[in-house]
């Protein structure tokens, strides 16, 4: 059942005017391991065709699980870095080996890392899967035989490079329009749902770095079929923008194009927007255009940072994230929440222990009186006590990825990915039907978070 929508800062859906959607991974949701596949492939071949890489690199395999969303690439090391919200660094990788914590402190220092720096980037969507995974083999085989291959920045920078010729040489995306059963998921409660909010009021549009064609394609295969009081997809929505260039769509000055749906053809246009196709333009014109303002938009995409960050901080629309990830790392949760009871049952025995271990000791040292007998009975207890916790940790982190864990944490902290989410997502949610299955008129209300010094307290709300 659809109806998974988590609040980061309120919103009132009846104030929302306008709803734009990206296509992507967003309208139209992919088989990711399929596609994720499909685009390591094109680029193992472009890498020898394109930029002369020994073909030794076409004998590599994709595998999926090595790379998580939200794991950030330092260029210059060659590694894999799992990041904290503060970015502290709680995992990492050079290559496909695991990083020993002591080498990792001698590598960073302990430091926290700078993520905004030139030597880091995010992996912050899904089409970043293949080039991550792409990144740690290659780096591995630079190791291996260091004189066939260019540095790690290089490295990265080829490959973020194949990849992008391989999204815009239509290598992809023609085997994608080929065989859509294959990488595309039809979802008949999506057109449901769009055509609900449609009776609601809400003019909605699309957003996407797709080029028409390609955007038709998908459309007439995802929408079309399961329509039932608008003829096609180009009826439903009221504006549809294609190769929208995001982010630079929300921060730059850019005219519209008006596409002709019948061949693609494009003209230019300086007038208010009607309803129809178009490409490129900035929000500004949209705004202006259309007379609204960024309050009465809510816009609905994947990407944390060419989707949500820099539409945040550029311009004001409210903000929804869909983080295809949740539905599997909610259901591990749950599978995981009986040993991580148990391990918090056992952390509540062992903190007063430890609380009264640290005052023996300072005795001690403050007044000078020998405590041995009942410190090595404390010490004792405490290591009965991380011998239960110790297997129930690597119980509850068996069940997620075997490489880096949970998505949205890094150890007991929220992951660099989560903050980012926390921060800039208004709502969020696993999929985009699962917005649609609520009411148009919803009211979402974040909930009180607790700050550290309030935890624990008793408190009603009016002492609040």
């Amino acid at each position: 059942m659809h109806n998974q929508v988590y609040v980061n800062r309120t919103l009132n859906m009846r104030k929302i005017k306008f709803i734009g959607l990206d296509m992507d991974h967003t309208l139209v949701r992919y088989n990711t391991k399929a596609f994720e596949e499909l685009a390591y492939q094109g680029m193992l071949q472009k890498l020898v065709a394109d930029k002369n890489y020994p073909e030794d690199v076409l004998k590599l395999k994709f595998d999926f699980d090595f790379v998580i969303r939200g794991l950030v690439i330092d260029h210059a090391r060659g590694n894999l870095l799992k990041v904290s919200r503060h970015g502290a660094i709680r995992g990492s990788r050079h290559g496909t080996e695991t990083i020993s914590f002591q080498q990792q402190q001698k590598d960073y220092k302990g430091k926290y890392v700078d993520l905004g720096g030139a030597d880091f980037s995010s992996i912050d969507t899904a089409f970043s899967i293949s080039v991550a995974i792409l990144f740690s083999q290659l780096v591995e085989l630079k190791d291996e035989t260091s004189h066939k291959y260019p540095d790690y920045g290089k490295l990265l920078e080829d490959i973020v490079e194949v990849m992008d010729m391989a999204h815009r040489d239509d290598s992809l995306k023609s085997v994608v329009r080929d065989n859509m059963e294959k990488y595309i998921i039809q979802e008949p409660s999506v057109a449901e749902g769009l055509e609900r909010y449609k009776k609601h009021g809400k003019s909605i549009f699309i957003l996407t770095n797709s080029d028409f064609h390609y955007t038709k394609a998908l459309l007439d295969y995802a929408i079309n079929p399961f329509l039932k009081n608008h003829k096609n997809w180009m009826e439903l929505f009221d504006y549809t923008i294609t190769s929208a260039r995001k982010p630079r769509f929300f921060y730059d000055n850019i005219n519209f194009l008006k596409v002709n749906p019948s061949d693609g053809t494009m003209t230019n246009y300086d007038a208010d927007l009607i309803k129809g196709i178009y490409q490129g333009g900035c929000a500004d014109l949209f705004e202006k255009s259309l007379q609204v303002s960024g309050d009465d938009i809510l816009y609905i995409g994947d990407h944390i940072y060419g989707d949500i960050v820099r539409l945040k901080k550029d311009c004001n629309w409210r903000t929804a994230l869909v983080v295809d990830e949740l539905n599997e790392e909610i259901a591990k949760m749950k599978k995981a929440k009986p040993a991580r009871t148990q391990i918090q049952d056992l952390m509540d025995k062992k903190l007063p222990l430890e609380k009264q271990l640290v005052d023996l000791v300072s005795d001690e040292i403050e007044q000078g009186v020998k405590h041995d007998e009942e410190i090595a009975k404390l010490q004792t207890a405490i290591t009965q006590l991380d011998n239960q916790i110790s297997p129930l940790i690597k119980q509850s982190q068996s069940l997620f990825n075997a490489h880096w864990g949970e998505v949205m944490r890094a150890g007991n902290e929220e992951s660099y990915f989560a903050n980012q989410v926390e921060r800039f997502a208004d709502i969020y949610m696993p999929t985009l039907a699962d917005l649609l299955a609520q009411s148009p008129r919803t009211y979402f209300r974040s909930h009180r978070r607790p700050m550290p010094h309030e935890i624990g307290l008793d408190m009603t709300a009016e002492e609040i």
